[in-house]
């Protein structure tokens, strides 16, 4: 089945400017997942959009940012054009929503590779530690008015 353009809904140009915030995230990780409704739920203005890694924008992004597309061990963010990965992209998500998530940055005070070693272990294991599902699943209305590719 062809899913054929909504004419009420934007298109991946418009609901992804340069200004407007973008997490790319593994469709299948149930931890990802979550992480991605939380930040439905924490971002009343709307602003962040969404991609899974799965889809041809997501992996397109991905390639272009240096990312491996086979096993999506990082999310990516995009914030003000700067691009985030690893723990430095929750770090950057975070402090986007604003007051009391921006003190997620006192996680930068961790040395990087200490970061992205706990990140690493993390990301390893996410599936055994979380699950994973079989398919991307199918997003609720408020996101899927949010979700790119």
């Amino acid at each position: 089945m062809t899913d054929l353009p909504d004419p009420n809904r934007p298109s991946q140009s418009e609901l992804f400017g340069a200004t407007q915030p973008l997490i790319v995230f593994d469709g299948v990780c149930v931890f990802c997942s979550g992480f991605v409704q939380l930040i439905v739920k924490l971002d009343r203005e709307k602003r962040f959009r969404f991609a899974t890694a799965q889809s041809p924008f997501g992996e397109a992004l991905f390639r272009k940012h240096g990312l491996a597309t086979d096993s999506y061990e990082t999310n990516l963010a995009i914030i003000d054009g700067a691009a985030f990965t690893k723990l430095d992209s929750f770090i950057a998500v975070m402090a986007a929503l604003g007051w009391p998530w921006r003190a997620a940055r006192l996680l930068l005070v961790l040395p990087r590779p200490l970061r992205d070693w706990l990140y690493d272990r993390v990301a390893k294991n996410r599936y055994a530690l979380f699950g994973r599902k079989d398919s991307c699943e199918i997003p609720s209305a408020e996101l899927r008015q949010r979700l790119i590719g």
